[in-house]
């Protein structure tokens, strides 16, 4: 279950999303600025070296340190459903976090939670069989490892019913549907790119426990990470615009675990 404090809020970005010769964002900065990193496990992004090097610069920086599992899909970046057989998924889940596990061991820490990836992320917030085989992997690897996920979604209730802690998350680069699921990444307005509207919405969600919706409607989001995609454009400006935002309106930045 979720633990929440009125006073603070973790702070989350997705790392590591560079291959072999190929570096995309600023690592190094993104880390300065937040509590908490999901580091790709190789199968969307990432490789060995790499990843030992972020879980390196991570452990320096006293950053706690998240497995960010995917779907197998280095081409699309993990971004497009694949419709797995829930043991092979289940399988894939666990290869992943271990290896993360073992990589960050050799760096000097430890993985401490797990959030999902991009497709595999939005799908187990609806597909109950999917959603099962990811609670499975998790438990199989370290039940008392937390699991980041959308409110009021299926894996939530399933890692609840199977003892896992749930920390809910909120996004501040990302705009919502009425009904709390994330705006299609294929729509205009998707992501937020505004430093002011991206600002607005982290200050929203860490003292309001809200977010704007797209249709002008006010949703209760009651969470304990705010996520800002390393990916973004400007993304370094943005985390560091909203760390900012969120200390000057006395709200510590500090990780959930």
């Amino acid at each position: 279950m979720s633990s929440i404090d009125s006073d603070s809020i973790d702070l989350n970005s997705d790392v590591r999303e560079s291959f072999g010769n190929w570096s995309f964002g600023d690592d190094a900065a993104i880390i300065s600025s937040v509590s908490s990193v999901n580091v790709a496990c190789a199968f969307h992004a990432g490789d060995p070296s790499t990843i030992r090097a972020t879980c390196t610069a991570a452990a320096a920086a006293g950053v706690t340190v998240g497995a960010h599992p995917g779907y197998r899909d280095l081409a699309g970046f993990g971004r497009r459903f694949i419709d797995m057989e829930p043991g092979h998924l289940t399988d894939e889940v666990i290869y992943q976090i271990g290896a993360l596990q073992a990589l960050a061991a050799v760096a000097g820490t430890r993985v401490s939670y797990v959030k999902p990836h991009g497709a595999l992320y939005n799908t187990i917030a609806h597909d109950e069989v999917q959603a099962q085989a990811v609670v499975d992997a998790i438990r199989a690897v370290d039940p008392s490892l937390p699991v980041m996920v959308l409110p009021d979604s299926e894996i939530q209730r399933l890692a609840d019913a199977a003892g896992l802690r749930t920390v809910v998350e909120a996004f501040a680069d990302r705009a919502y549907n009425s009904d709390g699921s994330l705006v299609s990444r294929s729509r205009p307005g998707a992501v937020l790119l505004h430093p002011d509207a991206v600002t607005e919405q982290a200050l929203r969600l860490a003292g309001d426990r809200q977010v704007r919706t797209v249709d002008g409607s006010l949703l209760t989001v009651t969470a304990e990470s705010i996520c800002l995609h390393g990916d973004t454009p400007g993304a370094v400006a943005l985390v560091g615009a909203v760390r900012s935002a969120l200390q000057d309106a006395g709200i510590r930045i500090r990780s959930f675990v």
